[in-house]
């Protein structure tokens, strides 16, 4: 499987994952020139930006560590391209997904990384 074929395996894993745990997903692949967000979900009154995080063994390290500072940073700034584009005023939470192995199981979820 080629890389973008995991890429879109793991996000699909992780919508539907967000689906069943009561989210909406709004946006997938959300991208402009400068940034991306890999899932835009709705829970009641606040929007989740989704970071989708896919490692195939543990050996790597968990997904979730490669969430640093620099990224959080661009994530919070698509957030904000995004906010600004759909005129959204409630509120929002940076989020993000660990998706695992040949699996693809959600192996983590953390809605509240910022």
């Amino acid at each position: 499987m080629v890389t973008t074929e995991i890429g879109q395996r793991a996000e699909q894993q992780a919508a539907e994952y967000l689906e069943r745990e009561g989210y909406r997903v709004v946006g997938r692949n959300w991208r402009r020139r400068d940034c991306e967000i890999d899932i835009v979900a709705r829970r009641g009154a606040v929007v989740y930006f989704v970071e989708v995080k896919y490692r195939a063994a543990d050996g790597s390290g968990s997904g979730l560590e490669y969430i640093t500072a620099k990224k959080l940073k661009r994530m919070a700034y698509a957030a904000s391209r995004w906010i600004q584009e759909a005129g959204w005023v409630g509120e929002y939470q940076l989020a993000a997904i660990e998706v695992s192995g040949e699996s693809f199981e959600v192996t983590a979820f953390i809605d509240d990384i910022y």
